[in-house]
């Protein structure tokens, strides 16, 4: 690497608030994308489940490529706004306009044609955000290089990443979704749908802009590829994907994402199906319900966190995930049981919010933790290997929770097929049997895959005392690399 041998410990606040304003982008989109996209295609435009699951599981298969081709062309980039900036600055505007377009389908397109649309316009989001997330996270592991000032970092932009997704969900029930004499549900309203992804797809734009400009003065202090690094070949990219796999840590952190994005995938496409045929919310109750996800996500950045810093990462994201898993996967088992509140209770709606609230709480640790534990990784690769390769690492992180997250969207529109779900349907004319189908699809259907999830990360292996290690090998190497030989000391073996 050439640049500062190390990254600064401590980055100013302004720096980590610019570079937390990008996430904004991501977690509107991701919002969007997760919660009202598979709704708005398949009960809104009657496409089925199956074509609709089909689509965006193509879309997500694409960023098989995309995302491991950022991450090594933005590691190998040489150019007089560093390896990050560049993509940056180049994505804001063909992701905003792509995402506005995705929401606004001419008429009259046929089954077909509107399944041709999503794809297409799909991939083209998925695209543009992979050349902006990519080098975005890998951007926030090069800005220091201190064990825990990194969670900080992390925690700055998942701060700003859930604002941007509560921001985005409390907009769409209340101003884009909200009752009209036409439509009592506003989500079934095909006519709400363009002015929301125009609206985003502009917020998309400015956040992404914003972090790129409050982040750029820190360019120079950035690392930069080696005068001697090859330039990027698609033959090269196997060859840093095994080397990312041959690392002890990377593998159970990379197998265990896989299996809890397959899980989010098929939660996240159904909650609206959920919330308006299995809950039986009205547009009020349902803004109530999601609202309640953000004091828990305020409560949580910070909490996490603080005992990430003051304990070890690897035990604050599990507990993190158990209590999301249980949160979320829970309430609708409880009430196939018979053991929830009764719908016409006092507390039915209060027991939904709260445990949207803990879901939350414990989704922050996840958020907070998983960036920076990646960015540990990628000392040891460094130490192992001798290059720094950010971007691969973060390339495969957000390829692993988006193609995945695109394989439960694909599971989740072929189980709303096999148990016959109606589409373009008024709640109070769905049958009984289908309402008991589809809690069963999404709480007892999909808990086992959180289970291994966990079980699979509980094996990632490095702690404090490990990293310190890490940390005190690369400054001597980094030091021996860089410290020039006497003139009159002949080589030795290992220094050039």
């Amino acid at each position: 690497m050439t640049g500062p041998d190390v990254a600064p410990t401590r980055v100013p606040f302004a720096t980590k608030t610019a570079f937390g304003v990008g996430q904004v982008a991501e977690g509107v989109k991701n919002t969007s994308f997760n919660l009202f996209l598979f709704f708005f295609y398949n009960q809104v435009l009657g496409l089925s489940g199956t074509l609709t699951g089909l689509a965006l599981f193509i879309a997500t298969a694409f960023d098989a490529v995309t995302d491991p081709v950022a991450g090594s062309i933005s590691d190998r980039t040489r150019h007089r706004w560093g390896r990050r900036h560049p993509y940056m600055y180049a994505s804001a505007f063909p992701l905003g306009i792509t995402f506005a377009l995705l929401f606004s389908p001419p008429p009259d397109l046929g089954p077909w044609g509107v399944f041709g649309w999503l794809t297409l316009f799909t991939v083209l989001v998925r695209g543009s955000m992979t050349l902006y997330h990519v080098p975005h996270m890998a951007l926030g592991a090069e800005l220091s290089s201190d064990y825990d000032e990194r969670t900080t970092i992390v925690a700055f932009r998942t701060a700003f990443g859930l604002l941007g997704a509560a921001v985005a969900v409390a907009t769409a029930w209340i101003v884009f979704f909200a009752s009209t004499p036409e439509f009592e549900r506003g989500q079934l309203d095909p006519a709400a749908y363009p002015p929301f992804g125009l609206t985003f797809g502009f917020v998309i734009t400015i956040a992404i802009l914003a972090s790129a400009l409050g982040t750029h003065d820190r360019i120079p202090t950035l690392p930069q590829p080696s005068p001697d690094a090859p330039p990027f070949r698609l033959s090269s990219l196997a060859g840093d994907y095994g080397g990312a796999l041959a690392n002890d840590a990377f593998r159970p952190f990379f197998v265990g994402i896989v299996i809890f994005f397959v899980m989010r995938g098929i939660q996240e496409v159904l909650a609206i199906h959920m919330s308006t045929y299995f809950w039986g919310l009205d547009q009020r109750q349902i803004a109530t319900v999601a609202l309640a996800a953000l004091p828990g996500f305020v409560a949580g950045v910070p909490l996490w966190a603080t005992l990430g810093q003051r304990g070890d990462k690897r035990p604050t994201f599990l507990w993190g995930l158990a209590i999301f898993s249980t949160m979320v996967l829970g309430p609708p088992i409880a009430k196939l049981a018979g053991v929830f509140p009764a719908a016409e209770s006092a507390v039915y709606v209060p027991t939904l919010a709260l445990a949207t609230f803990l879901a939350a709480l414990g989704a922050s640790a996840g958020l907070v933790m998983a960036g920076s534990m990646m960015a540990d990784i990628a000392d040891e690769h460094e130490l192992r290997t001798g290059t720094r390769n950010e971007g691969i690492f973060f390339g495969a992180l957000s390829f692993a929770a988006k193609s995945t997250s695109g394989l439960g969207s694909l599971i989740a529109g072929l189980g709303i097929d096999v148990i016959g779900f109606p589409t373009q349907a008024d709640p109070a004319a769905v049958p009984a049997d289908k309402v008991v189908s589809l809690g069963v699809l999404y709480g007892p259907g999909i808990a086992l895959l959180a289970v291994a999830a966990i079980a699979v990360l509980s094996r990632y292996p490095i702690d404090r005392a490990r990293h310190t290690r890490t940390s005190a090998a690369l400054e001597r190497e980094r030091a021996r690399r860089t410290d020039p030989l006497p003139l009159d000391e002949p080589p030795r073996a290992g220094r050039g």
